[in-house]
Parts: structure tokens; C-alpha cells; sequence
């Protein structure tokens, strides 16, 4: 192969008067000089650094409970059985919701313009629901179990069948609009109690009352509230009378991490089984294999700048080529690369044209060596 020609002077020139910005250059004495890439080090662990903050916030982000984790009747559960719906409703018509997993922290919201709103907190002894109570002014217990019914003195579980439609038919100005419901399970009141949409005798779908100033009412929501239901009938008029009679409503959540009772077998997750010992371990080994890996992990040098001009023996590209081949193993490809090559030289030496085909340097050789021109024919074909 032929060299490559070398710059005109006037660019020769131009070359040599700006500064060579190259890092890697070639001395005098034909060694190569290079720079020390201290930037590229400091990139480098900034990079494995920043992987491995990547990999510990994704750890975090899997492990935490998302909004579909969350149990049946969770004002931030979106599906059928969740009340993520009546939460955002309550919050476009302007009551602000907060909901809380603690009851240290509901029992530090609550003031005279706010509403409780719970379900059956199964995970609280009477004491700390009684505490809990007593700090608020309003309550609206959703599905509440008999417990609950019993401790805020409302009443008690009615026939599990109810009506297919019925209206308020009770003294709640707060119920005038509402229209009509489809109850599901009934409550009975105890004396003093108010019962709307059903009857006291029969049992109804809402058991309200005041006392001492302080406003408490029960409703069966998972038939009523849910996100499944919210929308059938007068249900979404009826969780806004009911959760949005004050502009500030807490919702209280049960859990277990939040319970103090000790009668109760609370469930153990994953983490809770797990010794203390695996996550930094974990956390090591995984900090580890990314050490070894920028360690033993093959990377390139920077480019090596050469003096122009270039030359590129043939040789080298032959030799490149036939490796490839040898290492391919295509045997086929190799036998046709020859008998492409002999045939070009032969039709060279022999006069025949460039684009002469194969059956006719085949003859034109046999007749020159005098051989049999088809054993000629199946060598070069």
C-alpha cells in the first residue's frame, strides 16, 4: 500500500505554530510522553460513587410500601377496596387531609375544627383508643367493629340484610342532599343515638350523635365509600357530609408498628427475620465487586499520536485478514479468497483481460503448461 503524502508546507507550517493540546505525544528520543490523567481517575470514582448512591436509593424506593401495598380501606389505596377517591374528593371541595400512621401524631393534629376519621384501630388497646378519642371533637368511625361501637357508646352490628335503596328519614340537616344509598351492613343505635338511612328498630346505614359538643358518628364505608362504590348513588354526597362537616380532617391509619398491644401476634416481614449483619454485608459486597471491577476490569489507554505520514505494509493487512479467517475456521471462504487471488495474477500473466472469468484462465493456463484443462477447470472453479 502506498504512503500516505504528507502535509503541504503552508499546513506544515500552520501545524507546527499552534500548541499541540495532545496529552500523548512522541519525544525526540521516539519514547511516548504522556500527561497524567488525574482528572479521568477522579471522574472514574465519582462514577462508581454515584452507582453505587443509584443502587442504595433503588434498594430504598423497593423495600418501601407503595400506594398499592396499602391495606383495604386506606385513604391511600387506588384500588376497588382502597378510599383513595372520597380523600381526593374531600380535598378539590377544600378540607385538608392529613393521613397519619401514628396516633401520637393524629393526637397532636387534632383541634375543634378538625374530624377523626378511623376504622377499626384492631391493633390499639382500649386505653390509647380512648386517649386517642377523647383528644378529638369530632369522629367518624368507618366500619368501626363492635368494639369500637361499644366504646363510643353508638350502638351495636343489626341484620346482616339490608334495603336495596333508602333515604335519610332522620333530624340531620347535613343529610337533606344526600339522596339515596344502598347500605350494607346495619348498625343498631343505643338510646340517644340518632339512626339515619334505616330505621332504630331494623338498624340503619348511619348512627350519629352529639356529645358534649363533640360529634360521632358510624357508617358501614366498605360498602358505601370504597373506590368501587363511591360513585354508585348518594355515597360521595354522604362522605362529604359526614368527613367534610369541619375543614380539617385527620385519618388515622392502624398498623402494627404503631400498636401497643401485647395480646396480638404481630406478623414479621422479610426485614424483621433478616439479622442485622446482611444489609452491610450486602451493602460491602456489592461496593466491593464494583472496586474489583474498575480493578481487574480490562480499559483502554488513551490514543498514541504518530508523525505523519503513515505507511501500512500490505503484509500487515494480509496477515490481519488470514488470522480473522483461521480463527473463523470458514474454510469455504478461505478456498474461494484463494482461488480469486490465482486467478487475478494468472490472467495478469498470461494477458487475458482483468475481467476475464475463471473458465478461461483455466484454459489459457492448462494450454500454457500443456495440462488437461478440465483437472485446470476444477481447480480455479
Amino acid at each position: 500500500m502506498s504512503p500516505v503524502a504528507p502535509p503541504s508546507a503552508p499546513e506544515a507550517a500552520a501545524i507546527g505554530d499552534g500548541p499541540d493540546t495532545r496529552s500523548p505525544r512522541a519525544g525526540d528520543s521516539g519514547t511516548l510522553v504522556r500527561t497524567p490523567r488525574r482528572g479521568r481517575r477522579i471522574l472514574g470514582w465519582v462514577l462508581v460513587s454515584a452507582l453505587v448512591l443509584v443502587v442504595a436509593v433503588a434498594g430504598l424506593l423497593l423495600t418501601a410500601p407503595s400506594s398499592a401495598q396499602r391495606d383495604a380501606l386506606d385513604p391511600e389505596r387506588p384500588g376497588a377496596d382502597g378510599m383513595q377517591a372520597l380523600a381526593q374528593i374531600l380535598r378539590q371541595q377544600g378540607v385538608s387531609v392529613d393521613v397519619v400512621r401514628s396516633r401520637a401524631d393524629a393526637a397532636g393534629r387534632l383541634d375543634a375544627n378538625t374530624t377523626l376519621v378511623m376504622s377499626d384501630p384492631y391493633t390499639l388497646s382500649d386505653a390509647a383508643v380512648t386517649e386517642l378519642t377523647d383528644a378529638a371533637h369530632g369522629i367518624v368511625l368507618i366500619s368501626p367493629s363492635a368494639r369500637m361501637l361499644r366504646m363510643l357508646q353508638l350502638g351495636t352490628y343489626g341484620p346482616a340484610s339490608s334495603p336495596s335503596s333508602v333515604r335519610a328519614d332522620c333530624d340531620v340537616p347535613a343529610f337533606a342532599h344526600v339522596g339515596t344509598i344502598a347500605p350494607g351492613q346495619l348498625l343498631l343505635p343505643d338510646p340517644g343515638v340518632t339512626a339515619c338511612f334505616g330505621t332504630a328498630t331494623d338498624g340503619a346505614a348511619v348512627l350519629i350523635t352529639e356529645q358534649g359538643g363533640s360529634r360521632r358518628a358510624a357508617v358501614d364505608g366498605a360498602a358505601l365509600f370504597t373506590n368501587e362504590h363511591l360513585a354508585e348513588n348518594g355515597n360521595a354526597a354522604l362522605g362529604l357530609a359526614l368527613l367534610g362537616a369541619q375543614p380539617h380532617v385527620v385519618w388515622y391509619v392502624p398498623s402494627f408498628e404503631d400498636s401497643d398491644r401485647t395480646d396480638i401476634d404481630v406478623p414479621k416481614s422479610l426485614a424483621d427475620l433478616t439479622p442485622g449483619w446482611v444489609t452491610p454485608v450486602i451493602v460491602l459486597g456489592m461496593i466491593t465487586a464494583l472496586l474489583a471491577a474498575a480493578w481487574r476490569g480490562r480499559r483502554f489507554g488513551p490514543l498514541v499520536a504518530e508523525t505523519l505520514p503513515v505507511t501500512v505494509r500490505a503484509s500487515e493487512t494480509m496477515l490481519g485478514r488470514a488470522r480473522l479467517t483461521a480463527k473463523a475456521a470458514d474454510a469455504a471462504h478461505a478456498a474461494d479468497a484463494l482461488r480469486t487471488g490465482t486467478i487475478s495474477r494468472l490472467a495478469a500473466r498470461l494477458g487475458l483481460p482483468a475481467r476475464a472469468d475463471a473458465a478461461a484462465v483455466a484454459d489459457a493456463a492448462a494450454d500454457r503448461i500443456r495440462v488437461d484443462r478440465a483437472g485446470a477447470r476444477t481447480l480455479l472453479t
